[in-house]
């Protein structure tokens, strides 16, 4: 008996490290760096309903939307370090590589961006989450590959699931590959949560 009660004990534990915070709290006036591409900046939305802007309203806190459409993973990790140092972010919000994935360029090439990215961020002890960006797929969408693969061996917190379910319902879309503003909504209430669960906020 007292050996199934260990082992029980074991496993409740090892549940609740798994579920526990990854993050102590940010500050209550840490700016939170949103970076990445079109996604970011909010290509297909009103003015004011990007994602960055409605986490700024749930989370109480200055978001920078650091955004740019079209670009690629290299332009961007050139692109990351000024702006860390710029302004100074406790938590940054990686978004990146959907550019790319559409002009099929190597994913090894994009991991390594976006890896890099992560580290610049790091080395500065700033915070990172990120969502990966859905491959091209007939039916039901996924991220591709490279995108757990980086989190995954940098130890950072992924949402895998929002974008493909965002971009694979065209009443979220405004064209092809962008949402529109319900898709924005969701996109930035899907990011809150992670920053909830992650301990972040």
């Amino acid at each position: 008996m007292n050996k199934i009660l260990i082992l029980f004990i074991t496993l409740a534990l090892s549940a609740c490290e798994k579920n526990s915070p990854v993050f102590d709290k940010i500050a209550d006036d840490a700016v939170i760096l949103a970076f990445g591409d079109s996604l970011t900046y909010g290509t297909g939305s009103s003015q004011d309903a990007d994602y960055p802007a409605i986490l700024s309203t749930l989370s109480t806190h200055e978001v920078i939307n650091a955004g740019i459409p079209g670009e690629i993973s290299q332009s961007g990790r050139r692109r990351l370090p000024a702006l860390l140092d710029q302004y100074q972010p406790e938590l940054l919000i990686l978004i990146h590589g959907g550019n790319d994935i559409l002009r099929k360029m190597p994913k090894q090439q994009t991991a390594d961006n976006l890896a890099h990215m992560i580290n610049e961020a790091k080395q500065r002890n700033i915070k990172v989450i990120m969502l990966g960006v859905p491959k091209p797929g007939l039916f039901l969408m996924d991220s591709a590959e490279f995108y757990q693969q980086v989190a995954e061996s940098h130890k950072v917190p992924i949402d895998l699931d929002t974008l493909p379910n965002i971009l694979g319902s065209s009443d979220l879309k405004s064209d092809t590959i962008h949402p529109n503003n319900q898709g924005y909504q969701l996109m930035a209430e899907k990011i809150f949560n992670l920053l909830l669960k992650t301990g972040a906020l």
